[in-house]
């Protein structure tokens, strides 16, 4: 309809049109981690209806052009050895360290890429309300580091769906990074936490006083 408008309107008309400029990007943000738990909606979580399917990955990526799709990006990207990059974007060589379990990786089939807040848990946790496009945005978000990130498949695995009430890293000293990514990652997407997430967040926070959260609200 607005294109019909538009086609109608003479040269003069358009001129005196107001550009529409895109909605600028929300600023990063930094708390210390307890204002940060403390800022969490809390609800309720309900896993009904879930699909993995219902999150399209991997998608094309940030570089369609590239020929990789999101989980061979973020492999490029945190590789601590860069791999070759052959024909359909397959992976040689390379290596990458899983902060997870303070692993070193020379084979990119031994990774996996890790959703920060698994795709079950951003379901109870709001998701289910999205959109099909705005549960595949988030499936394959490499608009901030943390939230997808290479590690062990075993490590991974390990996780499978769970908060941090119910997992955390076999290596102890990240635990205070990665309740810190935890918490961005569900800030930056407004994502909820019911009350036994909470507490567990709440404690893990007394344990890192030091430590601080930034997170940039998702588009």
């Amino acid at each position: 309809m607005l294109n019909t408008v538009v086609r109608g309107l003479t040269a003069a008309a358009l001129a005196v049109l107001p550009v529409l400029a895109p909605t600028p990007a929300q600023a990063a943000e930094t708390l210390p981690l307890a204002d940060a738990v403390a800022g969490l909606p809390v609800a309720i979580e309900s896993r009904d209806g879930y699909d993995r399917n219902k999150f399209r990955h991997w998608n094309t990526g940030d570089d369609p052009a590239d020929g990789c799709n999101t989980r061979a990006e973020v492999l490029l990207h945190e590789a601590i050895t860069p791999p070759t990059v052959g024909a359909g974007c397959r992976l040689t060589g390379g290596s990458w360290f899983s902060y997870y379990d303070a692993t070193v990786v020379t084979a990119a089939g031994s990774l996996d890429i890790d959703h920060m807040v698994p795709l079950a848990e951003a379901w109870d946790s709001g998701a289910s309300a999205w959109t099909p496009q705005r549960r595949e945005a988030y499936a394959n978000d490499q608009g901030v580091e943390a939230s997808l990130v290479a590690v062990t498949a075993r490590s991974n695995r390990s996780k499978a769906d769970q908060d941090p009430a119910q997992w955390l890293p076999p290596a102890a000293d990240v635990h205070c990074r990665y309740i810190a990514e935890w918490v961005g990652t569900k800030l930056r997407w407004n994502l909820t936490v019911d009350d036994i997430e909470l507490a567990a967040l709440h404690d893990a926070a007394a344990g890192c006083p030091g430590q601080t959260v930034t997170y940039q609200p998702a588009p």
